[in-house]
């Protein structure tokens, strides 16, 4: 397992820097989304799990990147990034504020990273492109969203036992399913971000869940990101005001 430690977060020049230039990027990228390949087999090669953490006070952002082997879950190589928060809080575009972070942090691997899982959505998104998404389109690499709640849309109750599923629905579009990763807890929800099936998608959110209801993958980089955040802000200037 290789660590590394925090590396700065760069914001390209050419980044929007408003609303509506954020909008008129998503819409172009958002046609580059590929929805009809299947992806890699679960439980083959490797996967990796992403995560992000704020400090909105000092305008910190932290992402970090955790790889797994898919077979046996054991961590490969993770990597954090740190930097700036690359955009204001608007709903429906807070990928822009991360992925330059999450960017930085992928660049740091040797490993392959695989089926990339994000913390987030895919195609289960107000304007159907989610951080998942839009890290698959920027990167060329398979990616999912497996999210904690299920945003705007509606979805049945799934069934109450572990492997159960239901469609999360815009109208009667499925977006993502409902998925029971445990017997009688809360689903998660499951979308493609790109160049993944919707059923493999659940299949390896399944395989990622043996003993929690949310990923190891993304509970991994949930808590290095966290680590990492906490690292930045204790050596950073107090907010203003304090």
């Amino acid at each position: 397992m290789t660590t590394n430690r925090p590396a700065p977060a760069h914001i390209p020049a050419d980044w929007p820097a408003d609303e509506p230039a954020a909008r008129a990027v998503q819409d172009e990228l958002r046609a580059r989304t590929v929805l009809d390949e299947t992806g890699p087999p679960p439980g083959t090669g490797q996967v990796t799990g992403v995560d992000v953490a704020y400090d909105d006070e000092r305008d910190i952002v932290a992402a970090a990147v955790v790889v797994l082997d898919a077979a046996t879950l054991d961590v490969v190589e993770e990597a954090t990034a740190v930097g700036r928060v690359a955009f204001p809080y608007v709903p429906g575009l807070l990928a822009f504020r991360e992925i330059p972070a999450v960017l930085a942090a992928l660049g740091q691997l040797a490993a392959d990273p695989g089926l990339v899982v994000c913390d987030g959505y895919g195609i289960a998104h107000p304007r159907g492109f989610g951080l998942a998404s839009h890290l698959g389109v920027l990167t060329g690499l398979p990616t999912i969203g497996v999210a904690k709640n299920p945003f705007t849309f509606t979805y049945e109750a799934p069934g109450a036992p572990r492997g159960s599923a239901a469609s999360l629905l815009d109208g009667a579009r499925e977006v993502g399913r409902a998925l029971r990763t445990r017997d009688d807890v809360k689903p998660v929800f499951v979308s493609v971000g790109h160049r993944v099936s919707l059923d493999n998608a659940c299949a390896h959110t399944l395989r990622l869940t043996p003993r929690y209801r949310l990923p190891e993958s993304t509970r991994r980089a949930d808590a290095l990101c966290r680590a990492a955040l906490r690292e930045a802000t204790a050596s950073a200037p107090p907010p203003p005001g304090t």
